[in-house]
């Protein structure tokens, strides 16, 4: 492998781990309805684990009501029992086939709490970026010292590594404060 395929392979590495960031903070409550809060659930049905959106149609009426209406009646009171089990801390209501969930306003505590959720979830992004920088400058050391790359081109490579570590710890940081502006927003 040489220096430019280990770059890229870090780059596509360190953005895989802001989208799981925001993918996290997609399924985290901020007082509207959105069908990315449960669209993800895992629901035991026809005897194996499934997606949520595989088993029915997820809409949003109005701003603060889910709607899933499931594609086949009989896993309704399974969607029911993965909604009750899941942390989202939110009660659906069955009427016949439909399912309903009225999102509630958020208090000022709950808010808080989930600013401090979404948080450690930017912090266990950073964490994975840095993995990242750390095995690229590793990889890049380990190239150096197998004579394939000269000690300027080291320093050019680790100087690469830093700043797309930089970027994309500026990206998450991007991402928590938007996130915790829509979170605390009365």
């Amino acid at each position: 492998m040489d220096l430019d395929e280990t770059l890229l392979e870090t780059e596509d590495s360190m953005e895989k781990a802001v989208e799981f960031m925001t993918h996290e903070f997609s399924s985290i409550r901020t007082g509207k309805a959105s069908p990315a809060l449960v669209e993800n659930l895992d629901v035991e049905a026809y005897g194996s684990r499934m997606k949520l959106k595989q088993l029915a149609l997820i809409t949003t009426p109005e701003a603060r009501l889910i709607v899933i209406q499931p594609f086949d009646a009989s896993v309704t009171r399974d969607i029911e029992r993965a909604i009750n089990e899941s942390r989202l801390g939110i009660s659906p209501a069955v009427d016949g086939k439909i399912i309903r969930i009225p999102i509630p306003e958020l208090s000022e505590e709950r808010r808080r709490d989930l600013v401090k959720t979404i948080k450690q979830i930017a912090e266990e992004a950073k964490v994975r970026v840095r993995a990242c920088r750390r095995e690229a400058m590793e990889s890049a050391k380990k190239m150096q010292k197998e004579g394939e790359i000269t000690e300027d081109d080291l320093r050019g490579a680790e100087d690469d590594i830093q700043k797309l570590t930089d970027k994309y710890v500026a990206s998450t940081e991007q991402h928590f404060s938007s996130k915790e502006a829509e979170i605390m927003k009365v």
